[in-house]
């Protein structure tokens, strides 16, 4: 699998850098799971206030999604990243030690200017300077990391709840960070990654790619002999990606046209908003919320959201190394399909699970396996295909339109979620859930190609003979 002329360790080390970014996305989109609770009594929040508070990041990340990839391609991939780092870091001191209930909302808002940012520019950096045979690897690490926030995100919350609940602190600020208002303490305590993304960002070139874009060849070719252990190696891609370009010096919006890559939009489009409806940003987002419904004490509610995150992000190691053999499409094959008996047995559970004698636990493994299943899937997959599957020249405009259709089905489910739950019951939303799995199941199976081992030159002469 290993191309000989290209130099692993230095596009680890990029792609670790990048990937970071993942990691403040899963931290910050978990974190608040563990502060509804507090959040809603503190400030008298309703259902649909509350679907708001977690609602709002959204917002925030659907205007940074909708920027992301004019910003990369103004500025390039670098500065936008350091952008999403200072934002992050903004967001996260800010909701520590906001006043009210306004600032909050307007603090998780910068926050999700950030997520919607690292979204699209972290896992376009990471495809940008890897080699085909292991891009799938290497774009597969940004999920690890969003997987690895994520566990990270429940882990602290559940020490914070754990060591706050009753503690009687000698110092103010630790009774008011910590046990009082523990929620501060949570969302406060991203801001250790923050500084490390911030600082770390600073260490990465260019991506030779946008460079070539730019008409800046002689920066290019210096970053692909980092990328190369040999000048052959450095010429021949530096070649395949001038030729990709065929003399545009910018991304244009009329490019998006073209009858190939107006159909990759839809369909990358469709993909990113329908793998939002089926479940998984509503047990993020609401996991402790869904197991009290199921009857776990708070405590053992919040346990329950490490065990997920913990099988979330030892699934996506898996993921990550079985991509590029098993292939995307198999992948979602098999993992969507054990979405969809997992989220039939859920729904089952809720409506009868009394009745048929399982007690919580059982559905707890339900949950752990439909995890299982959409982080070896939907999870490992979507942002490899998305951040490979469009021309050099409009590949920061096209993913993010598919970004924002991402975003848009993310804060509905964030906004929504709450009322179904009490509207449908828990049963009926997770049936629901089960059957959207379906229309993206049939778009993979007839309408993307596999991708897997092709070059992104390749991948973009394929939708060049496509027409809708």
């Amino acid at each position: 699998m290993k191309d000989s002329s290209s130099n692993f360790a230095y596009i680890l080390f990029l792609a670790f850098v990048a990937a970071l970014g993942g990691i403040l996305f899963g931290y910050d989109t978990a974190v608040i799971s563990g502060t509804t609770a507090d959040v809603s009594a503190q400030f008298g929040l309703d259902e649909m206030s509350k679907g708001w508070y977690v609602g709002c990041a959204l917002v925030g990340s659907i205007i940074g999604v909708a920027c992301a990839g004019m910003l990369s391609d103004f500025l390039g991939r670098k500065k936008t990243i350091l952008i999403a780092a200072v934002l992050f870091s903004v967001s996260a001191i800010g909701c520590c030690f906001c006043n009210g209930f306004t600032d909050l909302v307007i603090y998780r808002i910068i926050g999700g200017l950030g997520i919607g940012i690292v979204s699209i520019v972290s896992p376009m950096y990471i495809s940008e300077i890897s080699p085909a045979k292991v891009r799938g690897t290497m774009v597969g690490l940004y999920q690890l990391a969003v997987t690895t926030g994520l566990l990270l995100a429940y882990l602290a919350n559940y020490i914070i709840l754990s060591n706050g609940e009753g503690a009687h602190f000698s110092s103010a600020f630790l009774r008011r960070y910590f046990s009082s208002e523990m929620w501060r303490g949570m969302l406060g305590s991203e801001s250790v990654i923050t500084v490390l993304f911030l600082v770390v960002a600073f260490f990465i070139p260019e991506s030779p790619r946008w460079l070539i874009v730019r008409g800046r060849y002689d920066e290019a070719m210096k970053v692909f002999l980092r990328l190369k252990t040999t000048r052959q190696g450095a010429d021949e891609e530096f070649a395949a990606t001038r030729d990709s370009v065929s003399g545009t010096v910018k991304s244009e919006w009329r490019s998006l046209m073209e009858p190939g890559i107006r159909k990759a939009v839809l369909l990358g489009s469709a993909i990113a908003i329908l793998g939002q409806f089926m479940g998984v940003n509503a047990v993020l987002y609401y996991g402790p919320d869904i197991f009290a419904d199921a009857g776990l004490a708070s405590t053992d509610s919040s346990f329950s959201t490490v065990l997920v995150g913990l099988v979330n992000m030892l699934t996506t190691v898996l993921a990550v190394f079985i991509i590029d053999k098993v292939g995307r499409k198999k992948l979602i094959y098999y993992g969507v399909s054990g979405m969809i008996v997992c989220l039939v047995l859920i729904g089952i559970c809720f409506f009868k699970g009394q009745d048929l004698g399982w007690s919580p636990v059982v559905l707890l493994v339900f949950f752990l396996l439909y995890i299982f299943s959409q982080a070896i899937s939907i999870s490992a997959v979507v942002f490899v295909l998305l951040s490979e599957m469009y021309p050099n020249r409009v590949r920061g405009i096209a993913m993010s339109i598919a970004g924002l259709s991402l975003w848009v089905g993310t804060y509905l489910i964030g906004q929504f979620t709450p009322w179904c739950m009490s509207t449908l019951t828990p049963g009926g939303t997770f049936f629901l859930f089960a059957v959207m799995c379906l229309p993206y199941m049939y778009i993979l199976w007839k309408k993307i190609p596999e991708t897997t081992g092709k070059t992104l030159e390749e991948i973009e002469l394929f939708w060049k003979r496509e027409n809708l």
